[in-house]
């Protein structure tokens, strides 16, 4: 059995307001592969990429753990952090507010290089920077060029060589290509998962596309409100939703051919309920049309429905 590169335990992240916690992560368990993508969809606002900050330690967690090959990074001092922080790194959503407007697209990439001493001379540098931009595919004409002179898929690309530029063997990818067109959406994916296959690299994609997520990972998890509510390989959980939430995300999915059958598309209604100390039980019970009594008063824990198909639901 593979040992997961990436665990985490008992995750939270909650933020102090007014009127209580907000509770953005609330207790996420979740463990992925060496090599493989946990996909990570749910709504705006459920926590999906708080999550993905908190794995990184960009933003510190209120509880839990986070494990990078068996190690907690959270208990790493600063010191320490800074040499994990190498294996470790991000593709955020906005390709041009993640670049620094006064910077060259050899800078950009460089500049991890540079400061974390990886390469010392500047033809090295150089060399560097420009095989980079190649594995991207990005052309050298581009080297001086700075992201406004670019359009949206030529500046994620300078994303992706900047997140690879000290071989890390972790990446969250917070919804990469959600910013993109459709077309330069698919040209991004089939990079992402060329250089998995090269480098072996390990994904954590975060996304609000069922399509998108369906094509690229090997696992998915569902989060609402903070939580896991759902988590399964990608066939399994497509072919075999439990959680009416996870059922009514999938039926929103569009369908091109106009006289498919698609099947009753399951509506959503009610209000969300307070993120700032939730009660306990399903937080999706208020807008759930299978409530029952039972959903709310008890936490429900995640309960495995058949093998690698877990599913926090009374149902």
């Amino acid at each position: 059995m593979s040992v997961p590169i990436v665990e985490t335990k008992n995750l939270k992240k909650y933020f102090r307001t007014s009127r209580g916690d907000l509770h953005a992560v609330d207790d996420i368990h979740l463990s992925i592969e060496k090599g493989k993508t946990l996909g990570v969809v749910g709504e705006s606002g459920c926590g999906k990429s708080t999550l993905g900050r908190v794995i990184l330690r960009l933003l510190e967690p209120t509880e839990g753990e986070v494990l990078f090959e068996g190690q907690d990074i959270c208990r790493l001092p600063a010191r320490q952090m800074e040499k994990m922080r190498r294996q470790l790194q991000i593709i955020f959503q906005d390709p041009f507010s993640s670049l620094n407007p006064r910077l060259s697209v050899s800078d950009i990439i460089a500049d991890p290089i540079r400061t974390n001493k990886v390469l010392s001379h500047k033809q090295e540098i150089q060399e560097r920077v420009v095989e980079l931009m190649h594995t991207v595919g990005l052309s050298d004409r581009f080297i001086n060029a700075y992201p406004h002179e670019l359009d949206g898929g030529r500046r994620q690309r300078i994303g992706v060589a900047r997140a690879l530029a000290l071989d890390p063997q972790f990446i969250v990818c917070d919804e990469p290509v959600s910013a993109l067109d459709v077309s330069i959406q698919a040209q991004i994916l089939n990079l992402m998962m060329d250089l998995q296959e090269e480098r072996n690299l390990t994904y954590l994609f975060i996304t609000h596309d069922m399509s998108v997520v369906k094509h690229i990972s090997n696992q998915i998890m569902v989060m609402y409100m903070g939580q896991c509510v759902e988590v399964a390989p990608t066939d399994e959980l497509f072919q075999n939703p439990i959680h009416p939430y996870t059922q009514a995300l999938l039926s929103a999915i569009p369908v091109p051919k106009l006289r498919r059958d698609r099947g009753k598309r399951q509506l959503i209604r009610g209000e969300v309920t307070s993120p700032v100390n939730p009660k306990p039980g399903c937080r999706f019970a208020a807008r759930c049309p299978y409530a029952r009594p039972d959903c709310t008063g008890e936490a429900i824990p995640l309960t495995e429905r058949s093998p690698g198909h877990w599913v926090s639901c009374v149902l």
